[in-house]
């Protein structure tokens, strides 16, 4: 069933807000993507007639289609090499949605989004939906087919679930590149004392390297552990260089899904993206991210988006 324009700008303004919510629910832009063009097709092939709130309509489809696609990523994933991480996504994206509100801009970061990992796909559905959307829970109920009181039953839990102990310190951009310019020059210097002082004392290393990539499989957990397994990140190798092409990459300090973030690129290829959590008592976590299947999107966005110059080139 063809559309008509009006029908079609229907869908379109709410594409935007469709992608933010399945990157929250599944963890990847690109799964994301397919999820939000999934709903479309559904929606030309409605009866839109008897549509009577597009919007809610929408979102039922879609919030349905990702999860079953948790489902299924759940069975992917226990065979996954290593260790599993999100798709990281820069400032400007629009898979990040709305962030005016801590609530919205926790919601993305590369912690909350691994943090989520933990739920199961209705709790997942129902934390995403309260917490970064403000969905009333009657709403909730209605999408997800539950009882309003089962949605706040669900909520309180996924609340426990994903809490942390501390909270993350709230960095802008320019601070997110002082910490990062700070992070690197010791890492790359060798300044082992430096960079511990930058950790804090239980800082946890993850890479995810999807089987493609060289990349450690178990955490790195400890400030002298982390800072040791950094300086030999930076070193130079010939088989580092090997696996770039054997060019130097460039170095650059970004945004990374609302936190410091440290992206590598060589030519116009972005080969590595770090997330850095910090909280106030310094980078409590590292997620590395060289899996080049989750890099597609960075790498198209790097290419369009001006950029700052590069705080370094390694090896």
């Amino acid at each position: 069933m063809s559309l008509r324009p009006d029908e079609v700008e229907v869908f379109e303004r709410s594409r935007p807000r469709l992608e933010a919510i399945a990157y929250r629910l599944l963890g990847s832009a690109s799964d994301a993507e397919d999820a939000v063009q999934d709903t479309f097709l559904r929606w030309q092939a409605a009866d839109r007639e008897r549509v009577e709130t597009p919007e809610a309509w929408l979102t039922r489809v879609l919030t349905n289609l990702c999860l079953n696609q948790l489902t299924s990523a759940r069975a992917r994933r226990e065979t996954y090499v290593g260790t599993w991480l999100p798709e990281p996504v820069l400032a400007g994206d629009r898979m990040l949605g709305p962030v005016d509100t801590v609530e919205q801009r926790e919601s993305v970061s590369m912690a909350m989004l691994t943090l989520m990992e933990r739920l199961s796909p209705n709790e997942r559905a129902v934390y995403v939906l309260r917490e970064a959307f403000g969905y009333p829970h009657s709403e909730i109920a209605e999408i997800l087919d539950l009882t309003e009181s089962n949605c706040q039953q669900i909520y309180r839990r996924a609340k426990q679930r994903v809490a942390v102990d501390r909270a993350r310190a709230a960095v802008d951009d320019a601070a997110a590149r002082t910490i990062v310019t700070e992070f690197l020059t010791a890492a790359n210097s060798g300044q082992i004392e430096r960079l511990v002082e930058l950790l804090t004392g239980d800082v946890t290393s993850v890479g995810d390297g999807g089987g493609k990539i060289p990349a450690r499989t178990t955490p790195v957990v400890g400030a002298l552990a982390v800072a040791k397994f950094l300086r030999g990140l930076f070193r130079p190798s010939d088989v580092k260089r090997h696996l770039v092409g054997g060019s130097s990459p460039a170095v650059y300090a970004e945004v990374v899904n609302g936190g410091p973030g440290v992206v590598v690129v060589t030519g116009e290829q972005v080969v590595g993206v770090m997330a850095l959590e910090v909280t106030p008592e310094g980078v409590a976590a590292i997620r590395v991210q060289v899996n080049p299947d989750k890099l597609e999107r960075v790498t198209r966005q790097w290419s369009v988006t001006p950029h700052s110059e590069p705080l370094l080139h390694v090896w």
